[in-house]
């Protein structure tokens, strides 16, 4: 039963508030470059008297991201980007907190999709961006809660495959940031994060053993590279997939078993896909899977593993354990599905460590900033994160760890300004 908030917040339980407060706090502590923005914003207001709304998986850490934004002077609405991945706990707490909070944990298809666009309903001046999800309603659905948008910045690989689509065709209407594609977030956030995370989510839901067991990694991108070598340092032996035959290249010289994925089927314990693509894993693949594969989904969308042919293909579904579905086949194997095919690292675990969303939200906060203070200059496109802001993020994080690193001296500067390195 959702609770309306003197906020006019929907969230499940404004009682929950107490634990939401303490895992919030938890994080905070372990964000030292974001703690770092929020003092900057404190002290600058960089968005005094203006509207942010955001959408993104709905935990602690990006609830502190938007006590960063709120810091800064905003008034901050958030709701979820996945309706699993959403904490009420730590909605709860937002709410208190003074941020507007349209979000709780698995609502139905329509009541996402209306919490989603109840965010927007503020009408905001800078939006915060998962998967494409807000800028698709607004382009498709609700052009009339635009009006008043800047810009914005985007997390992920899809949601900026969506946006440059919306490029492309011309029908894009404000600047946003591809915060995904920052060497900051895709060499450590999509590599680290998502390759500890994920198997936090698969070791924590089945709590089996990884080691000695055969891993298959649909797909080589850097979330897949990270889940391969995670996988590896469990113990296991690890098939990858590809399509793009230099990742494949890659994936091999990196140690890894390269096969078409009819074959690769033929052999997996664990199945884990990482693609941004749609059923990858399908029903040919079923058919020839030992009794007991175990199928997850690492990429944005729960569109990677053919959840209706593997309906199709079975007698009976239940519920085994908390975000385990068994599928029977027709044949008596049984084949089990994790966080129903949603993103496992968030589905069925916290989503990626602290650390590392320090960086991406730091990106995220300062990515913000910079289209709010350029969007004029910027222009009507996706626009990648400025170097010099990604640098920063990694500066401050050095500095975090008590790390010191050589600069150039004046004589190697102008030895490469002399070849024109820098341009």
């Amino acid at each position: 039963m959702s609770s309306l908030s003197k906020h006019n917040s929907i969230v499940a339980d404004l009682s929950l508030a107490p634990e939401g407060h303490l895992k919030i706090d938890w994080v905070r502590q372990h964000m030292p470059v974001l703690n770092r923005i929020r003092e900057q914003f404190e002290a600058e207001q960089p968005f005094k008297g203006l509207k942010v709304s955001i959408t993104l998986h709905l935990e602690a850490k990006t609830a502190y991201l938007a006590k960063v934004v709120q810091a800064g002077g905003a008034e901050v609405t958030i709701t979820g980007s996945n309706p699993l991945s959403t904490q009420d706990d730590v909605c709860a707490a937002l709410v208190e907190d003074g941020i507007t909070v349209f979000a709780k944990y698995n609502p139905s298809p329509e009541e996402f999709k209306a919490l989603n666009i109840k965010a927007l309903e503020s009408k905001p001046d800078l939006i915060i961006d998962d998967g494409g999800d807000f800028a698709t309603l607004l382009h498709s659905e609700r052009p009339d809660l635009m009006e008043n948008i800047r810009g914005g910045a985007e997390e992920t690989t899809t949601g900026i495959i969506r946006l440059k689509a919306l490029q492309k065709q011309g029908m894009l209407k404000f600047p946003m940031v591809a915060v995904n594609d920052a060497y900051c977030k895709y060499l450590f956030d999509n590599r680290y994060g998502t390759g500890q995370s994920a198997w936090d989510g698969i070791v924590r839901t089945t709590n089996l053993i990884v080691a000695g067991k055969t891993v298959v990694v649909v797909g080589y991108g850097w979330c897949g590279k990270g889940v391969a070598m995670r996988a590896k340092g469990l113990g296991a032996n690890v098939i990858v997939t590809e399509v793009d035959a230099i990742k494949a290249v890659e994936a091999h010289m990196d140690g890894f078993h390269v096969m078409p994925m009819l074959e690769a089927a033929k052999r997996g314990d664990f199945f884990v896909t990482v693609t941004g693509n749609r059923y990858v894993i399908r029903g040919e693949h079923y058919d020839v899977m030992k009794d007991g594969a175990i199928l997850c989904n690492a990429g944005h969308f729960d569109v990677e593993v053919n959840k209706p042919e593997l309906a199709e293909r079975s007698v009976s579904q239940r519920t085994v354990r908390k975000n385990i579905e068994e599928y029977q086949l027709k044949d008596g194997r049984k084949l089990y599905l994790l966080a129903e095919g949603r993103l496992v690292n968030l589905g069925a675990a916290d989503g990626h460590p602290a650390e590392i969303m320090d960086t991406t939200f730091a990106l995220q906060a300062l990515s913000l900033k910079y289209v709010n203070d350029n969007y004029k200059s910027i222009g009507v496109k996706v626009e990648n994160v400025p170097y010099d802001l990604d640098e920063q993020v990694a500066r401050y994080k050095l500095e975090s760890l008590g790390i010191a690193i050589d600069s150039l001296t004046q004589a190697q500067t102008e030895y490469l300004d002399s070849w024109n390195l820098n341009d």
